[in-house]
Order: C-alpha cells, then sequence, then structure tokens
C-alpha cells in the first residue's frame, strides 16, 4: 500500500501485475461511535445523512476510498459538527455502492490498511484529513506457537458463546495470519474501545497478544468468575 497525491482515476494493475491500491494522501472520513474498522475485512455500511451522502458521491469519483475514524467520548453534544476523532483509524475502498431512489446508499467498504491522521480539513460538508499509511511490519509474522495460542483461546471461547458460531470460519490454517487476527478483532463481541486498543497495536503479533488476553478475559466472565482466570 503506498500514499500518492490526489488523482483523478486508481490505477490497480501495471503491466498486468496486481498492484496496491493507491491511496491518496488527503481522505474523506467518516467517524462513528461504534464502529472500529480493521484491514484485511470489509465493512458494509447504510448511508443516509446528506453530508455522508456527498462524502459516498465524491469518494466514487475521484479516489474511491474512505477513512474510518472512531469518535471519542462526548461526541453527542458536537455530533452534527466535527466532534474529536481517534488519530488512528482504517482506510476503506470502496468496493461496492448501491443508490437507492431516495438517494441514500449502502456501501462496502474493503479494509486497506491503518492510517494516522496529520492534519483534519472542513471546509466540505464532511470531514477530510491528511493521512499516512501506518500498515504493520510484513517482516514480523506471527510466530506459529503464538497462532496456536490464540486458536486454543478462541476455541474455549466459542464453546463459552454460542452465539460467536461466525468465528469458527475462522480457525482454519488456510486463513492467512494478517486475516486471522483481523477478523478476529471484528467479529469478537467487545466494546469500541477494546477494538481501538487491538487497531494500535505496534504490530502483528501484539494485536495477537491483546486479542488473546481479551478472549480469556470474555471466556472468565462467561463462566461467572468475572475476572481474569
Amino acid at each position: 500500500m503506498f500514499l500518492e497525491p490526489e488523482r483523478e482515476q486508481p490505477t490497480r494493475e501495471t503491466s498486468g501485475k496486481p498492484q496496491p491500491f493507491p491511496v491518496p494522501s488527503r481522505i474523506p472520513v467518516f467517524p462513528l461511535p461504534n464502529v472500529v474498522f480493521f484491514p484485511k475485512t470489509y465493512l458494509p455500511l447504510h448511508i443516509f445523512e446528506p453530508r455522508y451522502r456527498q462524502m459516498v458521491a465524491d469518494a466514487a469519483a475521484r479516489g474511491q476510498c474512505i477513512g474510518m475514524a472512531l469518535l471519542k467520548e462526548g461526541w453527542e453534544e458536537q455530533y452534527d459538527g466535527n466532534p474529536p476523532i481517534f488519530s488512528m483509524g482504517c482506510v476503506g475502498r470502496l468496493a461496492s455502492v448501491q443508490m437507492l431512489p431516495d438517494g441514500r446508499s449502502n456501501i462496502l467498504l474493503q479494509g486497506l490498511d491503518r492510517y494516522e491522521v496529520r492534519e483534519e480539513f472542513y471546509e466540505k460538508s464532511y470531514r477530510e484529513a491528511r493521512i499516512v499509511l501506518k500498515p504493520h511490519e510484513p517482516s514480523l509474522p506471527l510466530d506459529p506457537a503464538l497462532r496456536r495460542y490464540l486458536t486454543e483461546v478462541l476455541d474455549e471461547y466459542l464453546q463459552a458463546d454460542e452465539e460467536a458460531s461466525p468465528l469458527h470460519s475462522l480457525v482454519r490454517p488456510d486463513v492467512s495470519d494478517e486475516v486471522f487476527v483481523n477478523s478476529l478483532s471484528t467479529y469478537l463481541d467487545c466494546t469500541p474501545l477494546e477494538k481501538q486498543f487491538l487497531l494500535e497495536a505496534e504490530h502483528l503479533p501484539q494485536q495477537a497478544r491483546r486479542l488473546s488476553d481479551l478472549i480469556q478475559f470474555k471466556v472468565a466472565e462467561r463462566r461467572g468468575s468475572g475476572g481474569w482466570s
């Protein structure tokens, strides 16, 4: 993944070879109070507010990227303006846009990379930001022992929570480490702040360790101990 100046059309392939999707250095930002987006995952969204309808139209015409960000506590009083957001988010590519007759739309974002906000802009009805991408170091894969441990903790969680059945599909050896950890971070039943804590991990192994700690706590909680085992 790489940043490039704003441009007319994104380039996805060069000489027949797939290339990293080019992310503009300035992107529209969609802040929400209860959604944390992760790379290598997909996020369906229903767009109904006029300012975000315009955001989707602009993104579809130029850049095809939207940055998801988590609103900080106290956002309710300033929601119609630009309440504070966490500086770390995830940028997504518009994988599909379904326009509805009344102007609303259903969109699907494909998670590309983490980003950090360097500057915010309020010239339009929606927020924009100048960003830098913050991908995890590819040279830091999961240690096989850490993945086995996380899988064991996840198995214990699945046994304790019958409603967590969608997570079963992740327990397969053919699922890459990045997809495994980020999908689990997405679907695990935890608070937005806990998910933000996962997103802000410095590297994938740290995110996996944070995940295993969270899952252990959830298992203990469901078994009635109310704390760490």
